[in-house]
């Protein structure tokens, strides 16, 4: 017998991840070895009580670092089809596979930062801070601190590493970061739908692994109101132009072209993010657009080994909340990135 389990988002505004196990008894070599499932889409927000039927049509098959089973075990990522076979209307991973095959000339890849807070699941409080929604000391010895007065749950930040490894997700790195209790890690880099797949697996790893501990990751963009840093979850990317061939001359082209599509590209990084991009904390204030070498107080970052490179390599858009959807978010980059070069290409036909 082999486990899978079956792993989709619903329907909510901000959607939630949802799982259930189904068990088989022949051989799953493929992803295309998982059947289809059909699951309760009125419990979900994504169908009415009358017609309730959805489809999870499996797309991507991982290996379950988290095996309790005797048999073998998979995690299945699934988008949700209508019972007619089309793709629901909360099946945003379809419309960016979509948008990536017309675009498929820039050669975008990505990698994502996700920024995370631990919380207490009995006290609803960041792990380590004092009881009675009382504050540990300010900021400014927790990013990348050291010993348990700066760094909370170690080790469930190097199981969930782990975890992603033997999934084979291109994980890079993690830290604590400027909050207690708020931590990041790294994946990438990798294309569009891909690393947006891997973003979600590497999220129900955490809530999967942090549940062992009595806690559970929070994503929100500003979790504790006051003197402290918000989350985010930031997009590196690039393009074939950008790293192989542009100068800082055509960066700082693209960048101030960028925020012409400043609005339109907010509304897909997250929701409450105004609470978080206020102008402090390392971030750019949301109705404002700037970039600038080696910034963190901008919308978008040239990290100081492009411009030692003479502007070739990637970029980093801050703007995007640790609660983004990444087929959205990403969604957005390739979509106005897109729109930029190939503006520039233009007039660089017309000069």
């Amino acid at each position: 017998m082999t486990r899978l389990e079956y792993i989709w988002l619903d329907g909510h505004e901000e959607q939630n991840l949802r799982s259930k196990a189904r068990f088989v008894d022949h051989p799953i070599r493929s992803v295309e070895d998982c059947p289809c499932w059909g699951f309760d889409g009125s419990s979900t927000e994504q169908a009415k009580g009358n017609h309730s039927d959805c489809i999870l049509r499996p797309v991507k098959m991982y290996k379950n670092p988290l095996n309790e089973f005797s048999g073998s075990s998979y995690l299945v990522l699934c988008e949700v089809d209508n019972m007619d076979g089309t793709p629901h209307r909360t099946n945003h991973r379809r419309k960016l596979i979509d948008l990536v095959d017309e675009t498929a000339k820039y050669d975008m890849w990505f990698g994502i930062e996700q920024e995370y807070v631990m919380i207490d699941t009995n006290t609803a409080w960041p792990v380590g801070w004092p009881a009675g929604r009382s504050y540990p000391r300010p900021q400014g010895d927790y990013y990348c601190g050291v010993g348990d007065n700066n760094i909370k749950l170690e080790r469930l930040v190097n199981e969930h590493a782990e975890a992603c490894i033997n999934a084979d997700i291109n994980i890079h790195g993690t830290n604590a970061e400027v909050m207690l209790s708020q931590c990041e890690y790294q994946i990438g880099t990798e294309d569009a739908v891909n690393i947006s797949d891997d973003l979600w697996i590497t999220r129900y790893l955490l809530y999967k692994i942090s549940a062992f501990y009595g806690v559970t990751p929070m994503f929100h963009p500003k979790p504790v109101k006051g003197d402290w840093n918000g989350s985010g979850a930031h997009i590196n990317f690039s393009t074939r132009e950008m790293r192989e061939e542009w100068c800082m001359e055509d960066l700082h082209d693209f960048c101030s072209k960028m925020g012409e599509y400043a609005n339109e590209m907010i509304v897909t990084y997250g929701k409450d993010n105004d609470l978080r991009l206020t102008g402090k904390h390392e971030t750019a204030h949301i109705d404002d657009y700037s970039y600038g070498v080696s910034d963190r107080g901008s919308s978008i970052r040239i990290p100081y080994s492009v411009a030692a490179a003479g502007g070739r390599g990637y970029l980093e858009d801050r703007r995007p909340a640790a609660n983004m959807n990444p087929y959205l978010a990403v969604a957005s980059l390739v979509k106005y990135t897109s729109s930029v070069v190939e503006k520039m290409e233009q007039d660089s036909t017309i000069a």
